[in-house]
């Protein structure tokens, strides 16, 4: 069976012991003869194989659907996984939400750890349901307003559930640099994403000035110092800079990369390309295929108050003239001299 195409999911009510479906798409009530905790070793076998569908790797994301039940244990074994599902939903151990697959809407079940259905014990149904939207939000969050819209929950229901669900520290509150004003909620255990908190160049929900200056300092002095100051590396700088602690976060190339840019736009860095052929050994592919690229101090340029040979270049024969200035530029023959700030 091919995995299945899965769209959007929405958040079902569901009722402990019953499972929720149409009669034609479900197991079949009247196999409902004993609880899902029976010794009989048939049923503990329908059980172990009703756990182990979980585990295949075709489910392991969006749950199991329906027809794959039907598929996978046949017409007379569906209908007596009834007090199984039942059973599992009654313990918390199963979460059941509507889906797309295979082009229609199809009821999909995801099995819960031991640990989690712990803290889901004495949960009522709405609570289970806010989880399992605050789930699907992943780490980017959702805000409350999109909660109560695919809840359909008043505000005082809401903010009961929330104080439920963060008491058991099953979801936690976050911010976001966007609108701290407003309440996001993910699961407790994850990391909020790096759009939400702005990554390391954020500090308590601040722009860390001081720290990116101090390091913007570092890179200087790492491009000006470092190889003779022939040219650095990003890799190169990063070494550098873990082994000097200069900084309480960890960076990585990509984060250099991004703070160097900024000394490129200040015209205080260049940034320079060649073939790899053309570059010593242990400079890697940093950009483009083919080239490589490291990092040199921008060279002075004279600028025009600097400029003392006002007397030469009214000279008549000043376009056939070889002018070198005070910094050590020249200027050949009809050369335009450029002025850079």
């Amino acid at each position: 069976m091919a995995p299945p195409v899965v769209g959007r999911k929405r958040a079902v009510k569901i009722e402990p012991g019953v499972v929720a479906s149409s009669s034609s798409s479900r197991p079949s009530k009247q196999a409902k003869t004993s609880s899902g905790n029976s010794s009989n070793p048939q049923d503990e076998a329908l059980k172990a194989k009703f756990v182990a569908l979980f585990g295949q790797a075709e489910f392991a994301i969006h749950g199991v659907p329906n027809s794959a039940l039907k598929k996978r244990f046949g017409q007379k074994e569906y209908e007596r996984l009834a007090p199984v599902i039942n059973q599992f939903l009654a313990d918390s151990r199963l979460t059941m939400s509507e889906g797309n697959h295979g082009g229609r809407k199809e009821l999909f079940y995801t099995l819960v750890s031991e640990d989690l259905a712990t803290k889901f014990k004495g949960l009522d149904v709405s609570a289970r349901m806010v989880y399992q939207v605050i789930e699907k939000a992943g780490n980017m969050g959702v805000w409350t307003k999109d909660i109560k819209k695919e809840t359909n929950l008043q505000n005082q229901a809401l903010n009961k559930i929330f104080k439920a669900l963060e008491s058991r520290r099953l979801i936690k509150q976050v911010k976001s640099i966007a609108a701290k004003a407003k309440k996001l909620f993910m699961l407790y255990e994850l990391t909020p994403s790096t759009e939400l908190t702005g990554g390391v160049w954020y500090s308590d929900m601040e722009f860390d000035h001081g720290f990116i200056t101090e390091l913007r300092t570092f890179f200087m002095h790492c491009v000006r110092r470092m190889n003779n100051g022939n040219g650095v590396t990003l890799k190169e700088i990063t070494n550098k800079m873990d082994q000097a602690k200069i900084s309480r976060v960890n960076l990585g190339v990509n984060d250099v990369r991004q703070l160097m840019q900024t000394l490129v736009y200040d015209h205080l860095v260049e940034q320079v390309f060649k073939p790899k052929s053309a570059v010593a050994a242990g400079y890697e592919n940093e950009d483009d295929e083919g080239t490589q690229s490291y990092y040199v101090a921008s060279r002075r340029v004279s600028t025009m108050c600097e400029f003392k040979m006002w007397g030469d270049v009214l000279s008549p024969d000043f376009h056939f003239r070889t002018i070198r200035f005070e910094d050590g530029v020249a200027l050949a023959p009809r050369e335009p001299h450029y002025h850079t700030p």
